[in-house]
């Protein structure tokens, strides 16, 4: 289980409208706040790290991001 970084309220609510999903509780249950898929394999810690901030598994990473 990840622990999700802390944000604003605000921030948190709008997130949840755009994706229709709460971030935080989607980065405790291992999955992807963008697609909804599980997320528990990335390439390398900054990944990793990335998704207790967005919430994005290594494939929606990789989408919005790019592959670096």
């Amino acid at each position: 289980m990840a622990n999700p970084t802390k944000k604003n309220p605000e921030l948190e609510k709008s997130i949840e409208e755009i994706f229709g999903m709460g971030r935080q509780d989607n980065i405790m249950a291992n999955r992807c706040t963008s697609c909804g898929k599980r997320a528990t394999k990335f390439r390398n810690a900054i990944s990793e790290k990335e998704f207790t901030i967005s919430g994005f598994c290594q494939v929606c990473q990789d989408s919005v991001f790019g592959i670096d």
